[in-house]
């Protein structure tokens, strides 16, 4: 999962990249390991500063400065396809045709077939093992069949069909044309989130345009007019113009429900739905599926959340059952997102590094901890002994999502059936993996519930690592064998050598 951001100023003496910097904080729980940006200045020149680690640490003063221009592409990304590697963080660019930059969050399903058509065929060089760098070059292979010395609307959707038509999966794209504006695109599916909006421009310019991964983005910089990019939709907004349309029109639109669970800010809205009501609904559905289990036996004395996404179901959960909520644990806000962390052992030793434990909302109670997910088991089994050691009499966990038992294909890192601790496991046998006195999972009935009853018209999620059904039609088991072999905790201890990227301005 990543994050993405583009801009567009209407006034081309405004400086783009502050703002850029401001979207990436706002999006920086989608992506801990790389950040970037590529800004466009005065005759199409491109600028770009980008490397590995927290937004905080890869931008400077001194690399601000130096990213000029009043539009440009950003990025946050936590590896799924490819590797941790400093090469690998985006946007990535290609000089030919036209100086085109790309900033993609999700997963592309068919790489192995993409890279084999891009040697062999297209002759173009892909320089990572990014399916981001593939999908850029696919959509750079269909804009140069154009042949113009200079393009138009009409020829980016051109390419645009021609990508849909090739690259099957996840991806939410924000692209940039050197000197002609910006442009955002969803997959047919609508996967991952993408949205946009306007805001007029401070120096009467006319309006400045932003596309964002979640609406939070927006709505911290005062844009307006806030909208999902529809799934299909290719979005342009030129210097001149902003041209839109709907390329794709698939029978079902399926966006990921983890985001609603898990990924984005409670205070976003992504297709129409709000993000924390969804969840404050998960905890009402949540406490009649505790209430259905221990029925007479309850002895639950306290309702304590796992920090932070989990408080807003816990909360919900607490007054359906009338017992008291309680804040049972610190949370050190300077450490990551432990799931989004690579390798299995760096994310076991950053939950007590992340999380302390109260014993005064602990000793001598039986706790019910309430987390949004249960991944790998390993946050869970850390908390859960946290709770132990500071004297809980019993420690119950619930999930606000059910159990999660199939790989994800789609942009979200669990790949692997392996390091899933609910996959193969009963409910019982999970509550003893992870040392919990009993386990409740939300069913997946409400979960949808939760999430469509803010927004009907979406009949379907895409629920694949719930129920194993993928809703591109084209994820094999053969498929899944080979990601799982590319993207395991131990595949990723095998990093290439780093190298610079050359093309373009490169401050780092």
């Amino acid at each position: 999962m990543c994050g993405i951001s583009a801009l567009l100023l209407a006034d081309s003496s405004q400086a783009a990249v502050s703002e850029l910097l401001e979207s990436l904080g706002l999006l920086q729980h989608r992506g801990q390991d790389a950040a970037g940006i590529v800004t466009c200045g005065h005759k199409g020149r491109l600028f770009q500063c980008k490397g590995n680690g927290m937004v905080r640490d890869v931008f400077t003063p001194q690399r601000l400065m130096a990213l000029a221009g009043n539009m440009g592409v950003a990025h946050v990304r936590y590896p799924t396809a490819g590797t941790p590697a400093d090469s690998e963080a985006q946007p990535f660019y290609v000089n030919s045709p036209y100086g085109i930059v790309m900033a993609h969050n999700g997963n592309l399903t068919n790489d192995s077939e993409l890279r084999h058509f891009l040697d062999y065929d297209a002759h173009r060089h892909i320089n990572t093992d990014s399916d981001s760098e593939l999908l850029l070059n696919i959509f750079a292979n269909n804009l140069q069949k154009t042949g113009k010395f200079r393009i138009n609307e009409q020829d980016i959707f051109s390419a645009a069909a021609g990508l849909y038509n090739e690259c099957r999966g996840a991806y939410a794209v924000a692209a940039m044309l050197a000197g002609f504006g910006i442009i955002g695109f969803r997959d047919p599916h609508g996967i991952r989130p993408l949205v946009f909006g306007r805001r007029k421009s401070s120096t009467g310019a006319g309006y400045d345009y932003m596309f964002a991964s979640e609406s939070v983005v927006l709505d911290a910089l005062d844009f307006t007019d806030i909208e999902d990019v529809q799934a299909g939709e290719v979005v342009i907004v030129s210097k001149t113009a902003v041209t839109r349309r709907r390329l794709v029109v698939e029978e079902r639109i399926t966006p990921c429900i983890f985001e609603h669970v898990y990924f984005a800010r409670p205070d976003s809205t992504i297709d129409g739905i709000p993000v924390y009501n969804a969840r404050l609904d998960m905890g009402v559905k949540l406490a009649r599926k505790v209430r259905q289990a221990l029925g007479d036996a309850m002895d639950i004395d306290v309702v304590i959340p796992v920090p932070d996404t989990s408080r807003a179901a816990a909360l919900q959960l607490s007054h359906e059952l009338g017992l008291p909520y309680r804040e049972g644990f610190n949370k050190n806000r300077y450490v990551g997102r432990t799931f989004i962390m690579p390798g299995q052992e760096m994310r076991r030793k950053n939950v007590r590094r992340k999380l302390n434990a109260m014993p005064t909302e602990f000793k001598g109670l039986n706790v019910l901890l309430v987390d949004d997910s249960i991944v790998r088991g390993t946050t869970s089994q850390e908390i859960i002994q946290m709770a132990r050691d500071v004297g809980a009499r019993k420690v119950y966990f619930a999930s606000a999502a059910p159990a999660i038992r199939f790989p994800n294909v789609y942009g979200i890192d669990m790949p692997s059936i392996e390091e899933l601790v609910a996959a193969g496991r009963s409910d019982d046998e999970v509550a003893g993996a992870i040392g919990a006195d009993m386990v409740f999972f939300q069913d997946l009935d409400d979960l949808i519930a939760s999430c469509r009853a803010f927004n009907p018209r979406i009949a379907a999620f895409d629920t694949s690592v719930f129920d194993g059904k993928y809703v591109t039609g084209d994820v094999t088991p053969e498929y899944l064998h080979k990601l799982e072999m590319r993207r395991s905790d131990a595949a990723k201890q095998k990093q290439p050598a780093d190298g610079e990227v050359i093309g373009l301005h490169n401050y780092k």
